[in-house]
């Protein structure tokens, strides 16, 4: 069978042009060589799954495709003979690359070939995507193709951090599930940070007894809410390790050090510099200054550490982390000092490479590979075999692969999860970066920066999920996918070898086939985005829509409901207030989740919530969720915490009277060090404080002042009312507010222009 080429399959138009490729179907990630073939596979009940004998690994890949299609459709097919009906073969034989694997499917039935246990689990798992092209139950037919497939990258990752919040087993084994549909083959699991200590270490119970828990802070006065927490056993992460070999993914443990030390010093003070730690700490974001200091006791624990998550875990590779290491606790320690001096260590940047040698020697001594952020290339006295995890952009993946080192491209924005993936009220809490999944599509591993002789060493890509603003699972879920789906196709196809709408193409029926596997990913990139343009006495309104990914969308105006026969959106129009309007994204001639349904009136069009202002500034912006009621809904505000102000541009403040702020207030829980000394403040006029509104720009006249005293001690949401100035047409409005202090912070959840 002859193969198309990575060019030809990476060409849409011809797939959409030719029907006899037409009918491939649609795969994520997208494979090295595809082709239709003659005919057509039916698979029923009745179609068998045979292995040759005593092979474990084509026994697993077998039980998997048979897992999945129950799953999916209702089809446990099998194993061991070929049944009365078309069968499906696991073929034992070389097929080039590690993972690499072929699969033919034909009229008679489908063989998978691999020369590994992973190359036969991922020819199972490409062929469960061929039999479930569209949602159903039952038997299922699919046109005969052929595919010889192998990945571009080894390490195709996940980061989840479980230390900020803890996720249960039952979710990581989910994860897993969902990292496997897609190809991706490693999950670096991190299990301790300043918050959390997360694995059970049998010789140091007080890491889990005492740093396994904390309470969420809260603003003053507010109730205190409920402690949370909680550690995997030891044989939880043995079983869970077991689920993660079955479907090819190494599960890569990281405790860090020299910073992000805190649980540990917490459960055992001796560990630390000295320095005390205030009460609630551990429930502060941020930078932490906690080091571990560097007696040979403390090296000694952090041994036995190591010793006890070596034992637990299979992986090459240990995180040591490395990263975030601020030194004024060495600094400020005589003894830290002292003992530099005696080493004859020139600094503190050097003193933490030392400590990293050391700690790099035991690793070795394991026979394990130590790897950290690329905080550790730092005073360039790298431990030899060292891999790098470059967080801070590409330059550290750059510097180490010219090195000599192996990396793994990890930067930040673009590959941290807890950036959000829109600005409306379906988003979750995070940081206010916009990372959506067209930017997490464009990302290419490979620097150009880097030698082409040099290029080997990057081995992968990786995104982080951190867990600082993401307090559920069905958030982590969310925050995950699809944007993970992007990362297994960057990891895996050719570079260049799809666009972002190609993959668009075969990423919403991926999302719709993971459903069956407890998946209820984000909708963000396919969620119809509208915005109006108002002039105040008028009785229309203009409608613009839009969504990230570009899909044809369509609407109605009367509550009706969007079918393929809806008016098609061409551009912004006009309609007459009020508007029950709802639109949706369609492929072809389906809707897509992210369908949206809006009325829109006077009323409404007088009224914002934070998600749609702007922060005046963008150095830190959050999206930080309220830290009332303890159980239920609670409020999420977007803020910059280095300078609380919001813009509404555009508002329609003529002809209106008051208006009407709706705040709540959180506590300022972030170790920023000295920049906390950077935020000011206009003094208050009133002893608490009050919100003002400007008019043009945040210097233009003052046109309301609502106090904040109705809102001091309520931990809730408040709706404060003032006296707008008489002001014409649409203007901008600039909102901030006075204090004497960072604490707490306050926010807002909605602004309305009342007439």
């Amino acid at each position: 069978m002859i193969f198309l080429s990575r060019s030809l399959v990476a060409l849409g138009a011809l797939l959409a042009a030719t029907p006899a490729l037409a009918q491939v179907p649609k795969l994520l990630p997208l494979p090295a060589e595809l082709h239709a073939g003659q005919g057509r596979l039916a698979v029923t009940g009745a179609t068998g799954i045979t292995v040759p004998a005593g092979d474990a690994g084509a026994r697993n890949a077998a039980e998997r495709l048979s897992v999945l299609l129950d799953e999916s459709r209702g089809l446990r097919l099998a194993i061991g003979t070929a049944g009365k009906g078309a069968s499906i073969r696991f073929v034992r034989a070389a097929t080039g690359k590690p993972e690499s694997y072929r699969l033919d499917v034909t009229p008679r039935g489908a063989t998978i070939t691999a020369g590994d246990d992973a190359g036969l689990l991922y020819g199972a798992v490409t062929l469960w995507q061929a039999l479930t092209q569209t949602p159903g139950r039952g038997p299922v037919t699919v046109s005969a193709f052929d595919v010889a497939d192998a990945p571009r990258f080894g390490w195709r990752g996940l980061m989840l951090d479980s230390a900020r919040h803890f996720q249960s087993p039952d979710y990581v084994r989910h994860l897993i599930d969902w990292m496997a549909v897609n190809k991706l083959n490693t999950l670096h699991w991190h299990l301790v940070d300043d918050q959390g200590w997360r694995i059970e270490i049998k010789k140091y119970p007080k890491l889990t007894e005492i740093s396994g828990w904390r309470h969420p802070a809260t603003a003053p006065g507010a109730p205190q809410l409920p402690k949370i927490g909680g550690f995997y056993t030891q044989d939880e992460i043995r079983s869970i390790l077991a689920y993660a070999a079955q479907r090819n993914i190494t599960i890569v443990p990281e405790i860090e050090m020299p910073g992000h030390a805190l649980a540990a010093i917490r459960a055992y003070p001796e560990l630390g510099t000295g320095v005390p730690i205030p009460p609630g700490t551990e429930s502060d974001w941020g930078v932490f200054p906690w080091l571990y200091n560097l007696d040979d006791s403390t090296f000694g624990f952090l041994e036995d550490v190591l010793d006890e998550v070596i034992a637990l875990f299979p992986s090459k590779f240990i995180h040591v982390g490395g990263d975030e290491a601020t030194k004024e606790q060495w600094k400020g320690s005589a003894r830290i000092q002292a003992q530099m001096k005696a080493l004859g260590i020139k600094d503190e940047t050097a003193l933490q490479a030392a400590f990293m040698h050391r700690i790099a020697g035991h690793l070795t001594k394991r026979g394990r590979k130590l790897i950290g952020w690329d905080e550790i290339l730092e005073g360039n006295e790298v431990p030899p075999d060292a891999t790098i995890t470059s967080w801070r952009g590409i330059e550290g993946a750059i510097t180490a692969a010219k090195a000599g080192h192996d990396a793994v491209l990890s930067p930040a924005p673009t590959l941290y999860f807890d950036n959000r993936q829109g600005f409306s009220d379906t988003e979750p809490p995070g940081r206010g970066n916009l990372i959506d999944l067209k930017t997490v599509y464009a990302f290419d591993p490979v620097p150009d920066a880097i030698p082409a002789a040099q290029q080997h060493h990057v081995l992968g890509v990786q995104a982080n999920l951190w867990t600082e603003h993401v307090r559920t699972e069905a958030r982590a879920a969310w925050q995950t996918f699809p944007r993970a789906s992007a990362v297994a196709e960057k990891g895996w196809s050719a570079k260049g070898a799809s666009d972002f709408g190609g993959f668009v193409d075969r990423v919403i029926p991926q999302m719709t086939r993971m459903r069956d596997l407890g998946l209820n990913a984000s909708f963000s990139a396919f969620e119809v985005q509208p915005s109006y343009d108002y002039a105040p006495g008028s009785d229309s309104v203009t409608v613009t829509l839009a969504n990230q990914a570009g899909l044809a969308m369509r609407y109605t105006v009367d509550g009706g409901a969007v079918t393929a026969n809806s008016p098609a959106y061409a551009g912004p129009f006009k309609a007459t207030l009020p508007v029950a309007l709802k639109a949706a994204a369609f492929k072809g001639d389906r809707a897509v989740p992210g369908e949206i349904t809006r009325t829109i009136t006077l009323q409404s069009l007088r009224w914002r919530s934070d998600e749609a202002l702007k922060t005046c500034t963008s150095r830190v912006v959050l999206a930080l969720e309220d830290d009332y009621p303890a159980t239920g809904k609670r409020a999420t505000f977007v803020s910059d915490i280095f300078n609380p102000c919001w813009l509404w541009e555009k508002a329609p403040v003529g002809g209106a009277r008051q208006i009407a702020i709706t705040v709540g207030q959180v506590p300022f829980n972030f170790q920023v060090g000295k920049d906390r000394d950077g935020i000011k403040f206009e003094a208050p006029t009133t002893p608490e404080g009050e919100f003002v509104v400007h008019a043009g720009t945040c210097e233009g006249p003052r046109v309301a002042v609502l106090p904040l005293a109705p809102a001091v001690g309520n931990p809730g949401l408040t709706r404060l009312v003032g006296t707008l100035a008489p002001r014409a047409g649409n203007e901008t409005l600039c909102i901030r507010y006075t204090a004497r202090g960072v604490e707490p912070i306050w926010a807002i959840d909605a602004v309305e222009l009342v007439q």
